[in-house]
């Protein structure tokens, strides 16, 4: 796999100084400080080719592109998750109380989760496309 995140996850930043150095000033504002991208500006909004969604920050898969569909909200959303793979925390940032997900392996900010999903689970998985990375299925 060429240009593909990491394949181990052992190697994740120990400190803010590696994480910035890791991530440009974008991914760093939105693994790190839970910062959110533009409405429609993503890489993987209107993404729908076969494989697997990795965190940004460790190359863990998160997502499946089986899971993927068009909310029509601006940022690429996905019916479920891999629950050992991530972390849901409860968020009351600007004045809203939501549910927050972040990877479970190194804790980065991907987005959050929302009950208006389709079935069969109901879940909107609503995340910044700057905090994944896209492997095609092979």
């Amino acid at each position: 796999m060429s240009d593909s995140p990491q394949e181990s996850t052992a190697d994740v930043p120990g400190s803010d100084a590696e994480w910035r150095e890791q991530l440009d000033d974008e991914e760093y504002e939105i693994l790190r400080n839970q910062g959110t991208e533009a409405r429609f500006s993503g890489e993987y909004v209107d993404h729908f080719e076969d494989g697997k969604y990795r965190c940004k920050g460790c190359g863990e898969v998160l997502f499946d592109s089986e899971t993927k569909f068009d909310h029509g909200c601006g940022w690429p959303s996905f019916y479920a998750a891999d629950d050992a793979k991530v972390e849901k925390r409860e968020d009351l940032s600007h004045g809203m109380r939501r549910i927050e997900v972040v990877c479970a392996n190194c804790e980065s900010h991907l987005g959050h989760v929302f009950d208006d999903g389709p079935e069969p689970t109901g879940k909107r998985f609503c995340i910044n496309s700057v905090a994944l990375e896209f492997e095609d299925e092979e």
